[in-house]
C-alpha cells in the first residue's frame, strides 16, 4: 500500500538565476522542501525573496532568454521534472500541476467569455471529451467554486474582483491536478474577498484533497491556509516549520520582523515591532556571508563572513542563522 504521507512535490537544493551579457542575479540558491498529499506550504517573503521563481522553476515557465536552472531536483511524485522533456511537461501543466497568478485582469481574455476559456482549457488537455461532456464540465467546476453556471455566458468585464479570481481558480482545477501552485491569489482583492477566496480554497481542498504550494508575502494570509511555511529572503531558506510552531516561536530574526509587522486589531493591544534597518544584500554576486546580515540586529562578524548552514531544532522546525533568536 503506498505511503499517503510520501511527499507529492519535494525541491532539492534548487539554485535558479536570471543571466544576461552584463550580470548574473542568483534568484534562488538551495532551497529545498517538500509537500505532503492533501497539504498545504505557505511560502513567504517579501518582493524579490525568489517564490514565483520557485514556482515558475517547476512549471519549468522561466524566461528562456535569460533564467536558468543550475542545479538541483525537483521531483514530482517520484520523478525529476529537470529531466523530462518539454512533451512530457507539456502533459504536466494545467494537467497535473496547475498554476493561480496572482492578477487575475491579465490572467482572462477579455475578448472571450468566461466559459470559453474554461472549455479551451479542458479540451486542451482532454482532447478525447465531447462538445456535450466539455460543456457539462465547465458547468460542474463553475458550481464548484461557487459561480451560477449560467454566467458562463458573460465576459471577465462583467465579473467583480473576487468572481475573476474565482474564474482563474476554476480554469486551473478544471482538469483535476494532483498539484495547485497559488502565486499571490488575493493580493488584489479587499480583506472581505480575500477572506472567501481563502475560504474557498480550503473548503475544496477538504472535499476533493487537493494539495497546494501557497506563496505569498503576507504572514497573516498564510497562517490560515497552511500546514507548513517556508520563510525565503534573497533566494534562501532562512526558516520552515509547521505553522502553529512557526507563529508560536520564530527563531530567525526576520521571521520575528514579518510577524512584528503583522497588525493587531485591538488598539488597546500593544505590539512591539522590529524596524529592519540597512539595505539589501545584492543578488548580483553576492559576499559568502549571511544575505540578512546587513539588515539584522543581531549580526556579529561570523554572520558578516561565513554563510550559515541549515540547522534542524526539532519537530521539523529548521533554520539558517548562526545565532537563533527565542
Amino acid at each position: 500500500m503506498e505511503n499517503e504521507k510520501s511527499p507529492i512535490l519535494e525541491i532539492k537544493d534548487l539554485r535558479v538565476t536570471y543571466e544576461t551579457d552584463i550580470e548574473v542575479v542568483e534568484a534562488v540558491n538551495g532551497i529545498s522542501f517538500q509537500i505532503e498529499k492533501g497539504k498545504t506550504l505557505g511560502l513567504v517573503g517579501e518582493t524579490g525573496a525568489g517564490k514565483t521563481t520557485t514556482a515558475l522553476s517547476i512549471l519549468r515557465l522561466l524566461p528562456e532568454t535569460t533564467g536558468r536552472i543550475k542545479g538541483g531536483e525537483i521531483c514530482f511524485e517520484g520523478e525529476d521534472l529537470l529531466h523530462v522533456d518539454e512533451e512530457q511537461m507539456r502533459g504536466v501543466r494545467g494537467n497535473r500541476i496547475s498554476m493561480v497568478f496572482q492578477d487575475p485582469m491579465s490572467s482572462l481574455n477579455p475578448v472571450y467569455t468566461v466559459g470559453d476559456q474554461i472549455g479551451e482549457a479542458i479540451r486542451l488537455h482532454r482532447p478525447e471529451l465531447s462538445n456535450d461532456a466539455v460543456e457539462q464540465r465547465i458547468d460542474e467546476i463553475l458550481q464548484l467554486v461557487g459561480i451560477m453556471p449560467s454566467r458562463k455566458h458573460e465576459y471577465p468585464h462583467q465579473f467583480s474582483g473576487g468572481m475573476k479570481q474565482r474564474v482563474v481558480i476554476a480554469m486551473a482545477l478544471c482538469c483535476e491536478p494532483e498539484l495547485l501552485i497559488a502565486d499571490e491569489p488575493t493580493t488584489a482583492l479587499d480583506v472581505t474577498v480575500q477572506a472567501q477566496i481563502l475560504n474557498l480554497l480550503k473548503r475544496l481542498q477538504q472535499q476533493n484533497g487537493y494539495t497546494y504550494l501557497f506563496i505569498t508575502h503576507d504572514l497573516a494570509v498564510v497562517k490560515h491556509i497552511s500546514n507548513e511555511v517556508l520563510v525565503m529572503y534573497l533566494g534562501q531558506m532562512v526558516e520552515k516549520a509547521p505553522t502553529a510552531e512557526l507563529f508560536r516561536n520564530p527563531r530567525h530574526p526576520y521571521t520575528q520582523a514579518l510577524l512584528s509587522a503583522i497588525p493587531v486589531p485591538s488598539l488597546d493591544e500593544k505590539k512591539p515591532r522590529m524596524l529592519l534597518k540597512g539595505e539589501l544584500t545584492s543578488p548580483i554576486n553576492p559576499k559568502p556571508a549571511c544575505r540578512f546580515a546587513p539588515r539584522c540586529p543581531y549580526a556579529k562578524e561570523q554572520c558578516r563572513c561565513s554563510v550559515p548552514e541549515i540547522t534542524d531544532l526539532g519537530s521539523g522546525h529548521t533554520i539558517r542563522c548562526f545565532y537563533p533568536q527565542g
